[in-house]
C-alpha cells in the first residue's frame, strides 16, 4: 500500500486522538474536512464535496470551509448535536521546516460554545454535570460565557428532573450509572434538545475531582468554598473542570467562583407547572411573547435579561429576601426621574459578562474592547444614580458597582475609536500610545520621504550631484554612484553591487532605513497584535472586579424594568406574610390583560387559609374563564415571591413552597401515554409531592376516563388533599362534576365557587365573575353552540339531556356513594375501594336494563326500570346505618346477583 503524504500522515495522527468529533483542520485560509467527517459536514452543512489526493490510490472525500466564517458553520454542527475540534496552526508556516506544525486548540459542543451570533443573549448556555450514585445525585452546572458556575445535590429523581427544567441546559456530561438511572435519557434527548453523554470513569475520580476545584480557586481545602457538605456536588463540579480544561484547552479564569445552593432555599416548579403556567414561554408555540417573562421583560441589558429570567425560573421563598426587592422596586417607583435616568444610562452598555469571557478565551477582538470601553462610559453615571437610593438592595449595589475607571482610561489610551474586526492586520493602536508602533506606522507611511531626505543630504555632503538611492528585491536599497563621480565616494560608504558604468554603495544609516523601511509593515502587525493581546490579558486580570460590576448592572436593570412594569400595569406592591394567607383583592391575569384592549379585563378576587378557606371547588361551563382564573392566582403568588409587584388592588401573599398545577392533557405518544395516564402521572406526582405550605391548581380531574371512574378520583383527590394529617395543602380545583359541590359542609374546608354566567334564551353569556356557590348546570351544549356545532347536533342533544334528565338515578346513586364515602373516611382509609365498588355495580347493571329512549347504546345504562328487584333494594338501603364494611358485602351481595341475572 502507498505511503500517505506527510500532510495526510499529520490529519490522520491528530484524527485518531478526537475520533467523537469532527476534526476541522487548518490549510491556509481554509477548514479541510476529510472521510467521513467530510461527507457529513457536506450534508449537514449543505456544501460541495471534493477530493483530495493523499497517497492512496482513491482521492479522499473533502470539503471545506473558510476560516474567517467558521462560526456559522460551526454553530449549525452544534446545534445538530455534533462536537468539533478545531485544529489550527500552530507555528509561522514562514519559518517551519517540513509541514507545519498543527494542534488541537478547542473543542466546541453545545455547552461550550461561544459563538455569540448562535447564542440568545437574553439566555445563559448552561452546560451541566451530573453524578448518580446510589440514593442521590450531585449537580454542578456552568455558564462558560459568563463564567456563572452552580452546584447542589438531589436526592430523587424528580428533584433531578425539577433542576434540569429549571436550567435548561444544552449539554449534559454525566457517569455511567447516571445512563440506568431510570431517567428517561431519550425525553432529554428528544423532547428537550439536551445533547446527553457519559464520560469515562476518570473524570469522575474523588481525589482528581477535588484537587482540580481546589487547584483552579486556589483553595486549600473545599470548605473555604462553601462545599464541605456537597461531597457529590464536588465530583460534579471537578468533572466538569476537568472536561471543560480537556475542550477548552483553557486556564478559565472567568470562572472566579462556585456557589452552592440548597434547592429548598427556592419555590420549586416541576416541568408541568412550568408549561402550565407558560413562565418563560408559551405553551403551543415555545414564544417569549405570551409569557410572564414577556410581561416582566422590560430590561435593557443582555444581562439584565438572563438575570430576570433565572428569577422568574427560581421564586424566593425568604420573606425578608422578597421584601428587599419589593423595597428596591418601590424606591425606584418613588424616585421615577432617577429610573428613567437610571434605564436612559443602560441603554448602551453591552454584554459585560460575555464580553469578559471572550476576552478571558482570549478571543476578543478590538472592537469588542471599544464596546467594553463604551459600557463603562456609562458606570459612573449609574453608580452616581444609585448614591442616593437608601434601600438595602440598591444601597448593596451602588457598593457593588466598580466603575472600572482603570480599564476604561487604558482602552482609551490605546485602542482606536474604529479598529478593524481583523486582529492581526494592524489599524489597532493609536498614536502615541507605544514609540516603536508610531515610529513602524511612521516608516511605512512616510519611507519615501526619509529616502529623498537622506538622498538630498548625502548629495550635498559629498557634492555627487546625480546620486541616486534605488531599490531592486535583490540588493534592497542602494546609493548609486556613476563612474565619473567614483572619487568623491566617502571611504565609510560599503560596495554592494560594480556595474559598467557606476557602483552601488550602501552605509549604516541607509541599511537602518531599509530594514525600518522593509520590515516596517510586518513588523507593525506583529506588535500591534503583540500589544494588543497584552492589553486584552491586562484587562482579563480584573475579570473579579467586572464580573462583580456586571452583575450589579444586571441587578439594577431588573429592578428597574420590574418598577417600570409595576407602574405602566397598574400593578401593587404584595404584603408578604408567613400564616398561609392568600388574600387577592380584584386580581388580575398578567399576560390576558395585555393581551386585551380597553381594559376588558374582569377582576376577581381569591382568598385561600389553611383552615377553613383551604379548598375552592369552582364549577361552571367551559370557556367561562375557570383556567384563567386559576392561573392568574398562582401567577400572583409567583410574582410576589419573585419579588414583583402584583396585577392587583390589594393582594396579601404568604410563602408557598411549591406551586403543582394539572391543567389539561395531551397524549404522550412517544412513551406510549394516553391522555389519562398523563393526567393521573402528575396527579401522582401532585400527592406525593405536596406539602401543606404548597399551592395546587387542578383543572378537570378525572376528565379522561368514565364518568364513574373520573367523579370517584376526583372526589377522591380532594378528601386527600382537604385532610392535614395526608397533605392539607391550599387548593383551587376546578371541575365539571357538580356533586363534588356536596362536599362542602361535609369537609369543613372545603368551599364551593363558580362562573356567574347570563342566560338569554337558549343563549349564554359568560360574565368572567367568580361568586360564591356552585353551578347547577355545565352549559355544555350552548358551548357547543358558541363553537358552531351544527344545529340539528344541538337539538338532538336538548332531547338527549331531557331523557337522562328523567332517568337520574345514576346522580342518586353516585349521590349515595359520596356521602357513605365521606362519613366512612374516619373510621378507615377505604375510601377509593368503596367508590370503586359503587361504580362496579352500576356499570355492570346497564346490560338489564330496558331501553326508554331511541338513544345510543352507551347512553342507554341511564334508564333503569323502577321495578328491578336490585334498583328497590339499593333504593331501600339505609346507608346512614350502614358501617363501611356493611354497605361493602351490600354492595358485593347485589352485585353477584345481578351476574347471575346477566
Amino acid at each position: 500500500m502507498a505511503e500517505l503524504t506527510p500532510m495526510m500522515q499529520q490529519y490522520m495522527e491528530i484524527k485518531n486522538q478526537y475520533k467523537d468529533c469532527i476534526l476541522f483542520y487548518r490549510l491556509g485560509d481554509f477548514y479541510e474536512m476529510f472521510f467521513e467527517d467530510a461527507l457529513t459536514c457536506t450534508k449537514e452543512l449543505e456544501i460541495t464535496l471534493t477530493g483530495k489526493n493523499y497517497g492512496q490510490e482513491e482521492r479522499a472525500p473533502m470539503c471545506g470551509v473558510p476560516y474567517h466564517a467558521v462560526e456559522s458553520y460551526l454553530s449549525k454542527l452544534i446545534s445538530k448535536g455534533y462536537r468539533v475540534a478545531i485544529c489550527e496552526q500552530v507555528e509561522d508556516p514562514k519559518a517551519a521546516k517540513g509541514i507545519v506544525r498543527r494542534e488541537v486548540i478547542r473543542i466546541v459542543t453545545p455547552g461550550t460554545n461561544l459563538n455569540p451570533q448562535a447564542l440568545d443573549e437574553s439566555k445563559n448556555n448552561y452546560l451541566m454535570g451530573i453524578v448518580h450514585t446510589t440514593n442521590a445525585y450531585g449537580i454542578a452546572t456552568v455558564d462558560v460565557t459568563t463564567g456563572d458556575f452552580y452546584v447542589t445535590e438531589v436526592d430523587n429523581d424528580r428533584k433531578l428532573l425539577d433542576e434540569i427544567n429549571k436550567f435548561n441546559p444544552t449539554e449534559i456530561i454525566c457517569n455511567s450509572t447516571f445512563m440506568v438511572s431510570g431517567v428517561d435519557i431519550e425525553d432529554l434527548r428528544n423532547r428537550m434538545q439536551i445533547s446527553v453523554s457519559d464520560l469515562e470513569p476518570w473524570y469522575f475520580d474523588d481525589d482528581l475531582c477535588m484537587n482540580s476545584l481546589k487547584s483552579h480557586f486556589s483553595v486549600s481545602s473545599l470548605a473555604g468554598l462553601g462545599l464541605k457538605d456537597y461531597t457529590i456536588g464536588v465530583i460534579a463540579a471537578g468533572a466538569i473542570m476537568q472536561y471543560l480544561y480537556e475542550t477548552q484547552k483553557n486556564s478559565l479564569t472567568h470562572l472566579t467562583r462556585l456557589t452552592p445552593y440548597i434547592t429548598s432555599k427556592f419555590m420549586l416548579l416541576d416541568s408541568s407547572t412550568r408549561r402550565n403556567l407558560e413562565l418563560v414561554e408559551t405553551l403551543r408555540e415555545k414564544q417569549k411573547r405570551g409569557s410572564l417573562l414577556w410581561v416582566l421583560d422590560k430590561t435593557k441589558t443582555a444581562m439584565g435579561a438572563r438575570l430576570l429570567r433565572s428569577y422568574v425560573e427560581q421564586p424566593l421563598i425568604d420573606i425578608g429576601d422578597i421584601n428587599e426587592r419589593l423595597d428596591a422596586i418601590t424606591e425606584l417607583n418613588n424616585s421615577v426621574i432617577t429610573r428613567e435616568e437610571i434605564r436612559e444610562y443602560l441603554n448602551p452598555v453591552y454584554d459585560l459578562e460575555r464580553l469578559i469571557g471572550r476576552i478571558s478565551y482570549k478571543s476578543a477582538g478590538p472592537r469588542d474592547l471599544i464596546a467594553f470601553k463604551s459600557s463603562l462610559s456609562m458606570l459612573p453615571h449609574i453608580k452616581g444614580l444609585l448614591g442616593e437610593a437608601s434601600s438595602k438592595l440598591l444601597t448593596q449595589i451602588h457598593k457593588e458597582l466598580d466603575p472600572l475607571a482603570d480599564i476604561h482610561f487604558l482602552i482609551e489610551q490605546a485602542i482606536l475609536e474604529e479598529p478593524p474586526l481583523a486582529v492581526k492586520e494592524g489599524g489597532i493602536i493609536k498614536d502615541g500610545y507605544n514609540t516603536e508602533i508610531d515610529k513602524l506606522r511612521k516608516a511605512k507611511t512616510e519611507g519615501k520621504t526619509w529616502l529623498a531626505e537622506l538622498e538630498t543630504k548625502e548629495k550635498e555632503k559629498t557634492g555627487i550631484k546625480n546620486l541616486k538611492i534605488k531599490f531592486n528585491r535583490v540588493f534592497g536599497y542602494y546609493l548609486e554612484v556613476t563612474n565619473s563621480y567614483q572619487n568623491l565616494v566617502p571611504e565609510n560608504w560599503i560596495r554592494k553591487q560594480t556595474l559598467a558604468n557606476a557602483e552601488r554603495y550602501t552605509t549604516p544609516e541607509l541599511k537602518e532605513l531599509e530594514d525600518v523601511i522593509l520590515g516596517a509593515e510586518d513588523k507593525l502587525f506583529s506588535l500591534e497584535y503583540d500589544i494588543f493581546c497584552e492589553i486584552r490579558d491586562r484587562i482579563g486580570n480584573e475579570v473579579n472586579r467586572i464580573q462583580q460590576t456586571a452583575k450589579a448592572v444586571a441587578k439594577t436593570d431588573v429592578f428597574a424594568s420590574l418598577a417600570l412594569v409595576a407602574e405602566r400595569n397598574n400593578f401593587t406592591r404584595p404584603v408578604m406574610n408567613e400564616d398561609g394567607i392568600i388574600d387577592i383583592k380584584d386580581g388580575r391575569h398578567p399576560v390576558v390583560e395585555q393581551m386585551l384592549s380597553n381594559d376588558m379585563f374582569v377582576t376577581n378576587d381569591t382568598y385561600l387559609n389553611n383552615k377553613e378557606n383551604r379548598i375552592s371547588i369552582i364549577t361552571g361551563p367551559n370557556m367561562a374563564g375557570k383556567s384563567t382564573y386559576m392561573r392568574q392566582t398562582a401567577l400572583i403568588v409567583l410574582m410576589a415571591q419573585i419579588g414583583s409587584f402584583v396585577p392587583a388592588s390589594q393582594a396579601d401573599i404568604g410563602i408557598v413552597d411549591r406551586i403543582f398545577t394539572r391543567v389539561g392533557a395531551s397524549d404522550d405518544l412517544a412513551s406510549g401515554q394516553s391522555t389519562f395516564m398523563v393526567e393521573m402521572t402528575e396527579v401522582a406526582n401532585i400527592l406525593r409531592n405536596a406539602t401543606k405550605n404548597s399551592l395546587l391548581i387542578l383543572d378537570e380531574i378525572g376528565r379522561g376516563t368514565s364518568t364513574f371512574d373520573g367523579l370517584s378520583i376526583a372526589w377522591a383527590v380532594v378528601e386527600h388533599i382537604s385532610n392535614p394529617k395526608l397533605l392539607g395543602a391550599k387548593t383551587l380545583f376546578a371541575t365539571h362534576y357538580h356533586e363534588l359541590t356536596e362536599l362542602e359542609g361535609k369537609l369543613d374546608s372545603v368551599n364551593n365557587y363558580c362562573i356567574a354566567v347570563k342566560e338569554n334564551g337558549e343563549d349564554i353569556i359568560f360574565l368572567r365573575k367568580i361568586i360564591k356557590g356552585g353551578a347547577d348546570k355545565s352549559y355544555g351544549i350552548q358551548v357547543a353552540k358558541l363553537a358552531g356545532v351544527p344545529d340539528s347536533v344541538l337539538k338532538r342533544a336538548h332531547e338527549i339531556v331531557e331523557e337522562l334528565s328523567k332517568n337520574d338515578i345514576a346522580e342518586k346513586a353516585r349521590s349515595i356513594a359520596a356521602d357513605k364515602v365521606t362519613k366512612g373516611m374516619e373510621e378507615k382509609d377505604d375510601t377509593v375501594l368503596l367508590v370503586n365498588e359503587m361504580v362496579s355495580t352500576l356499570e355492570a347493571a346497564p346490560k338489564s336494563r330496558k331501553k326508554t329512549v331511541d338513544i345510543p347504546d352507551q347512553m342507554s345504562f341511564f334508564d333503569f326500570n323502577s321495578n328491578d328487584d336490585i334498583i328497590n333494594e339499593l333504593r331501600d338501603m339505609d346507608m346512614n346505618a350502614m358501617t363501611p364494611m356493611d354497605a361493602l358485602n351490600k354492595l358485593y351481595l347485589l352485585q353477584q346477583k345481578l351476574k347471575k341475572r346477566l
